[in-house]
């Protein structure tokens, strides 16, 4: 096989916006038109539908055999258009893209199943649109059946599936059937955490056997840990391409600004789903007004207020922070609450809230992502960088340049005399 298996050379898709054109219009109806239409809005409508946004553009980098190349960037900024191409679902405006092998796509949840067809059917379907013979298909049946876990409804019509379940058998179908190309585009942010570990074995697994992985994820952790080089992409433009932890953390430097409380008053607008939804996420000093500044001997609560729309559903949250390079400071959940941990909720308005101590994070920005897990095991919804916050380092004494680490606890020392030595004589040659 090539040893290069994608290729890009000044890649760039141009997408026409404004009005949509009319069509099937007689020269007869353009004319009347024009006769009977201002010639100020007539230069409006020719003007509108020639307007243009470039989505990517002057794109190129190349992958290799056994690559894991991360793709980051904030939303709009091309990222799904890149792998859209790649997967040929569309054609590019400019340049060009070179792919050599088999390529299995994962968009988004669902794409490429028939809803109407089993998931029996659907294997086979998406084993043939990869050009596998069913002797293939047939001896990887059972693992990818057993990978997906949904043996119960394997004969069952997908569009009958949830949204885990359709992740999880098309993951299990692109990486069972061995494509040369895998493009993932952040498609395991539904299901619970197991099946994600999992999946992310499996890419591991894939980019061991010679197989190139393409990631697209706002999953920072994920990106470091799984991803030999990461692309940053910002408004269809190539910012930096590297080693994933200088990338990274240039990319959140730049993307830190505060963001300390969101409201949604309206329950029918706000971030969730049937189960649960968002009215107030907060952060503010425990002892102070949420104007002053944080520091790292400022104790933080983080608040968060939600509507439980189930009654009978266990509900709980999970908090991962972040610092400013996306290495996992800590992650916490209410495992000491006494009152409602595993037990079931009524509907109605909650509020729960997390006490970070002082002297616990690092000087930098940091950010929250919040996880609702129903029945301690699986993510209800999530929101990424649902707090984003600075803290501001103090006086140091005994001590200059950086702090290392993603915490710095003042923990207890204690030093003792336990005896004392005669004088050591040392020589030195």
């Amino acid at each position: 096989m090539h040893p290069v298996v994608i290729r890009l050379q000044e890649l760039g898709k141009r997408y026409r916006i404004g009005p949509r054109q009319e069509r099937y219009k007689t020269l007869r109806d353009t004319l009347a038109q024009i006769a009977t239409r201002p010639l100020g809005s007539i230069q409006d409508r020719i003007q509108s539908t020639h307007d243009f946004i470039w989505a990517l553009r002057h794109v190129s980098f190349e992958v290799k055999r056994g690559e894991v190349l991360g793709i980051i960037g904030s939303n709009g900024a091309g990222k799904s258009t890149l792998l859209k191409l790649l997967s040929r679902i569309t054609k590019p405006t400019e340049g060009s893209a070179e792919v050599h092998g088999r390529v299995a796509s994962m968009l988004e949840v669902g794409v490429g199943f028939h809803p109407e067809l089993t998931g029996r059917e659907n294997i086979y379907l998406n084993g043939a649109i990869l050009g596998m013979k069913k002797s293939h298909i047939d001896s990887n049946f059972q693992q990818i059946v057993s990978f997906a876990e949904v043996e119960r409804f394997i004969d069952t019509p997908t569009k009958h599936y949830s949204s885990g379940m359709y992740m999880r058998l098309a993951f299990a179908v692109a990486a069972h059937l061995e494509p040369d190309i895998l493009l993932v585009d952040e498609v395991l942010a539904v299901g619970d955490v197991a099946f994600q570990k999992k999946c992310l074995g499996k890419l591991d697994d894939i980019t061991k056997r010679g197989r190139a992985v393409l990631f697209v994820s706002h999953n920072m952790v994920a990106i470091q840990s799984l991803c030999s080089r990461v692309i940053w992409l910002n408004q269809g433009r190539v910012v930096e391409e590297g080693k994933p932890g200088q990338v990274i953390s240039n990319y959140l430097k730049t993307n830190s600004s505060t963001k300390t409380e969101q409201v949604w008053n309206d329950i029918g607008q706000a971030p969730g789903n049937d189960t649960v939804r968002i009215h107030r996420i907060r952060l503010r000093p425990e002892n102070g007004t949420p104007l002053d500044a944080i520091t790292v001997d400022t104790a933080v609560l983080m608040e968060f207020e939600y509507w439980n729309l189930k009654s009978g559903a266990q509900l709980h949250l999970s908090l991962h922070v972040f610092n400013e390079h996306g290495v996992l400071a800590f992650n916490t959940g209410p495992a000491n609450e006494r009152v409602w941990h595993g037990r079931p909720f009524p509907t109605g308005l909650f509020r729960s809230v997390c006490r970070v101590p002082a002297q616990l994070l690092n000087n930098g920005t940091h950010r929250v992502h919040l996880l609702v897990v129903q029945n301690q095991g699986f993510i209800s919804f999530q929101i990424n960088d649902a707090l984003i916050f600075d803290v501001r380092d103090t006086q140091r004494e005994g001590w200059l340049g950086e702090w290392p680490g993603a915490v710095r606890p003042n923990l207890d020392w204690t030093t003792e005399f336990l005896e004392s030595i005669p004088p050591v004589h040392v020589t030195f040659f």
